[in-house]
């Protein structure tokens, strides 16, 4: 299978690395089987988009990556001083800070449960920074490389997410909130798989968030559940077709070698895995300018948000719910369809009401 998805990539292409922001944004929208093969390949989705036409400008900017990594220094300086301090622990001494350092990926993850192990038989803290947490998702390996992990004296493991964005008075940007806690349930979805099998260990499903306190670079931190998010995110990837049974699908040729294809042919190999497009897609994916013009050109009501597309029943395209609402299709006894004659019905009177007027 991993022959068949590097041949999908491009032989001479290195698989682009499957993080946790993109895990909890496959979470989020587990029906588009197309960012599945294109995540499961490890085909580069910006370079992608680019080759398509449809860049979105998607991800952080310098500023804001060289901002979060300076940050994120400061926090982890002086063995880790400030970020033991939000834990409750006394300082870095006596705290063990294991090297996690091991060829590729798949030998620093077992790196980094071998740590976890040792340092939950040791019965001290233990900060690993940055260790490596593998996660199968849809029949594919996914190596995820959380900010810090802390194992606390009662060996119990917690993820720490360090952030940019400020917290004012105590508080946050929801939204920016809400999605570290996605990222973050993603990781503790991983550790619970080593916890599993290691004595005496217990993974927090509450993690610290670390953010600049105010308007300083002064770190600050504030303790967020993510039982809600990791119960969504263990749902919804367990919901996820496998790839390889994605790519058995494809027709023959099927390519997404961005040295050899043309656009033309991209776009057909694009077009050829099916999509769930929807509005949501825009902050979390680099190719939703791509499939946003399909969706609109199809006429699809799934380019009008999932709520619309709920409510809107067996209607699939802005035309059926056109002709519904006109009477000139549809079944009357359908809700969406009455609903939708006489939305059209009120809007005419008000149009009337409205000439009369002048």
């Amino acid at each position: 299978m991993r022959r068949r998805l590097a041949e999908l990539r491009g032989p001479a292409a290195a698989p682009h690395p499957l993080d946790a922001r993109a895990l909890a944004a496959l979470a989020a929208n587990p029906g588009c089987r197309r960012r599945a093969l294109l995540d499961g390949a490890g085909v580069d989705k910006a370079a992608l988009a680019t080759a398509l036409g449809a860049s979105s400008g998607f991800g952080q900017s310098q500023f804001a990556f060289m901002r979060g990594n300076a940050f994120e220094a400061k926090v982890k300086a002086d063995g880790g001083a400030e970020l033991l301090r939000l834990l409750g622990a006394d300082g870095p001494d006596g705290v063990w800070t294991p090297d996690l350092a091991a060829a590729g990926p798949e030998g620093r993850a077992a790196r980094t449960a071998l740590a976890l192990r040792e340092a939950t038989a040791g019965g001290g803290w233990a900060l690993l920074d940055h260790p490596m947490l593998a996660l199968e998702v849809a029949g594919s390996p996914a190596y995820l490389e959380p900010d810090a992990v802390v194992v606390r004296p009662d060996g119990r493991w917690a993820v720490v997410e360090i952030k940019s964005f400020p917290m004012i008075d105590g508080s946050a940007d929801a939204a920016k909130v809400g999605a570290a806690a996605r990222q973050a349930a993603v990781y503790v979805l991983a550790l619970e798989r080593v916890a599993a099998v290691t004595d005496g260990a217990a993974v927090d499903h509450a993690v610290l968030l670390v953010c600049p306190r105010d308007f300083s670079n002064e770190p600050t931190g504030s303790v967020v559940d993510v039982r809600k998010q990791l119960s969504v995110t263990r749902r919804q990837l367990a919901r996820l077709t496998r790839v390889e049974d994605i790519a058995a699908a494809l027709p023959e040729g099927v390519s997404f070698d961005m040295s050899t294809c043309s656009a033309d042919q991209l776009t057909a190999a694009v077009d050829a895995v099916p999509h769930a497009y929807a509005p949501e897609c825009l902050a979390a994916c680099e190719l939703a300018f791509h499939c946003r013009g399909r969706a609109r050109a199809a006429g699809a009501v799934e380019a009008l948000g999932r709520s619309v597309r709920g409510e809107l029943g067996g209607l699939r395209t802005v035309g059926d719910v056109l002709a519904a609402a006109r009477g000139e299709a549809g079944d009357p006894r359908d809700p969406a369809v009455a609903a939708l004659r006489r939305a059209a019905a009120l809007r005419a009177e008000s149009l009337e009401g409205a000439g009369a007027c002048h």
